[in-house]
């Protein structure tokens, strides 16, 4: 198999089950690796959109191995690296899943491993191990368990929220929000393939009204410690809400929301205050805390 550099946007399929990359709002460079693509915004050091692609069919079962760099094709100071996670709690959360683009021949799946462990596809998350962080990691799992078509394929959009009164640590302003778009291709009722996506919110602000919020940030900030951040909370929503929150345009995926482009009402716990300021319709988001709650089917 040759070797595929970077995003396929005809990875699921050509002309209309074509998937473009996502296009943010602020200037990003695009940096190509093994089965994936990293849109980095150099402002913010951090990467604005990852892009993979996935064959379920292909998946190769490697260890966890190699340690994170830089990417040697931009500056450093355009990239959150190791100072940013040193002595603190911070996780070097992979934002391409570091399964996800390992497949294909022996090569391949040994280089796109090693890519994973690039800081340009890091972000700082809370490092406590929980539930809804386990969800939030097995996303991709349950999505290719029921794209039973055209070889499993799917592909993955993932990425920070980055807002403008995210706190600034060592540097870096701290994302309390996060997103991802799954993308796949299934044939309909008529026997024709059709396009559809699922997208998901993980938050982890914490519970704390906004003026504690901003008292416990800034003591923090004051100390270099962590800004404060809460458990994972993992939400379902609509395509159109997650380009409501990042100014992100994510094309045919909005109208291949498996949700439609309405809300659906909750099953869990409201979200947090920060959040529904940004997306009013946040209330009604479903919270998830089991796998059997993703829903991949229209209608469903």
């Amino acid at each position: 198999m040759s070797l595929v550099t970077g995003y396929d946007a005809e990875f699921i399929g050509p002309g209309g089950l074509a998937v473009p990359l996502p296009v943010p709002a602020q200037e990003t460079r695009r940096l190509d690796y093994t089965h994936f693509t990293v849109l980095l915004d150099p402002a913010r050091r951090l990467a604005s959109v990852t892009a993979c692609v996935v064959d379920g069919g292909k998946l190769v079962d490697l260890p966890r191995t190699g340690g994170w760099r830089l990417d040697l094709r931009v500056p450093a100071g355009e990239q959150a690296g190791k100072s940013l996670y040193e002595n603190n709690p911070l996780d070097r959360g992979h934002l391409v899943r570091r399964l996800d683009p390992v497949w294909g021949d022996a090569a391949s799946a040994e280089q796109a491993n090693r890519d994973t462990f690039t800081f340009t596809n890091a972000a700082p998350q809370v490092d406590a191990f929980n539930q809804s962080k386990d969800l939030w990691n097995g996303l991709e799992d349950h999505v290719l368990e029921y794209a039973d078509s055209h070889d499993h394929r799917i592909v993955v959009f993932t990425g920070p929220v980055l807002d403008d009164d995210d706190p600034v640590y060592r540097g870096v302003a701290i994302p309390r929000m996060f997103w991802k778009v799954v993308a796949w291709a299934s044939a309909d009722d008529g026997g024709e393939s059709r396009l559809y996506a699922a997208a998901f919110v993980l938050d982890q602000t914490p519970q704390l009204d906004d003026v504690d919020l901003a008292t416990i940030t800034a003591q923090a900030l004051a100390r270099d410690q962590v800004p404060p951040l809460g458990p994972f909370r993992t939400y379902q929503v609509p395509v159109v809400d997650v380009g409501s929150l990042t100014s992100i345009d994510l094309g045919p995926l909005l109208t291949a929301d498996v949700l439609g482009l309405r809300p659906q009402p909750s099953s869990g716990g409201e979200p947090g205050g920060i959040l529904i300021h940004r997306v009013p319709r946040a209330r009604r988001w479903s919270e998830l805390t089991r796998r059997d709650q993703i829903r991949v089917r229209s209608g469903s």
